[in-house]
């Protein structure tokens, strides 16, 4: 099977919403009247970031997924998105399943494929994603990482840590039972973009950003671009880890037996969660609790914005824990 062969059978749709689609030179893709372009790219590398033997249904879903928790991060609406695709071979069979799961995805976001490439090479998956945010009377409705004051409340979307206590059992770091892992991997493989949630922040959170490399380490930029400092309050984290209830008390024939260091890495540096961090003025907590119900998305304060600079990481006695939680960093 040749480039564009491969191109018409897996990823070529009509176009909904571009002005042109996959198949000449350049797609077209027109923002609506009074919208700016939110534009994001990432890349999925073999070995880097999922496993050889990954579903590739479930690799599809999540290379398009975080693209879209980037949208999400910054309130805009997804509009569509181009695909870059290195393969080792042919494998129709891994090409069914793997468009399977990135246009399911799609389709469920009303984002489109609009164009790409592919090439012979190692595994590697490059997306870009385009979105729309409004301009009301001059003023971008964006999300930015550089609005949050002292004073402001610090929330955190879903559940964290489960994707690196999948990833960590999976490297052999830790061990635990099946029905555990089952859970944890689901959010390593498939994580949730949370679009809703972030369309429904905007004019209500003061900054934002999504969990990808760990929660302290992208709440750190937070920080430098608002110029703020933070307290975290690392034992409230904790409890949002979907695992952590089998840490508690034993659950039919086992319990999670961790320290509460380990715990808390996993809630604070873990990574791969794709939630939404986020700010928002005290004022506006009924309104951060109506987005969360009208997104269908849990979110939970977590901690607050200080006029101080730097991070403090508080456990449940308001004890300051050692600053020793690293987040992932592709070049350290």
């Amino acid at each position: 099977m040749g480039e564009f062969d491969l191109i018409k059978r897996y990823f070529k749709r009509p176009a909904r919403h571009a002005a042109l689609g996959v198949g000449d030179d350049c797609a077209l893709l027109q923002p609506s009247v009074g919208c700016q372009l939110a534009i994001s790219s990432d890349m999925l590398v073999q070995g880097r970031h999922f496993f050889a033997d990954v579903d590739p249904f479930k690799l599809g879903h999540k290379a398009l997924a975080v693209n879209l928790s980037d949208l999400a991060a910054c309130g805009a609406k997804p509009l569509a998105f181009t695909l870059a695709l290195s393969l080792p071979e042919v494998n129709e069979s891994w090409l069914a399943a793997f468009s399977a799961g990135l246009l399911a995805l799609a389709d469920a976001h009303q984002c489109e494929l609009i164009g790409g490439d592919t090439t012979g090479g190692p595994l590697n998956i490059c997306i870009t994603v385009f979105g729309e945010v409004p301009v009301v009377q001059g003023q971008s409705q964006a999300l930015l990482r550089n609005g949050a004051k002292a004073g402001d409340d610090l929330y955190v979307s879903g559940t964290v840590g489960d994707a690196r206590l999948a990833l960590d059992v999976l490297l052999g770091k830790l061990m635990v039972p099946d029905a555990v892992l089952t859970t944890a991997r689901t959010r390593l493989e498939t994580p949730t973009p949370r679009v809703a949630l972030g369309l429904a922040l905007r004019g209500v959170a003061s900054s934002a950003i999504d969990v990808s490399d760990g929660l302290l380490g992208d709440l750190a930029h937070i920080l430098e671009l608002s110029h703020t400092g933070a307290t975290v309050w690392a034992d409230e984290t904790i409890q949002l880890i979907a695992a952590y209830a089998y840490s508690t008390r034993a659950r039919g024939q086992f319990h999670l037996d961790f320290s509460a260091t380990q715990w808390r890495t996993l809630a604070l540096a873990g990574g791969d969660d794709y939630e939404l961090l986020f700010t928002a003025p005290p004022q506006q907590r009924d309104a951060v609790a109506a987005a969360a119900l009208r997104s269908q998305t849990p979110v939970h304060r977590i901690g607050q914005m200080d006029a101080t600079p730097g991070l403090r990481v508080l456990d449940a006695q308001g004890h300051l824990l050692p600053d020793n939680f690293a987040s992932f960093d592709h070049f350290a």
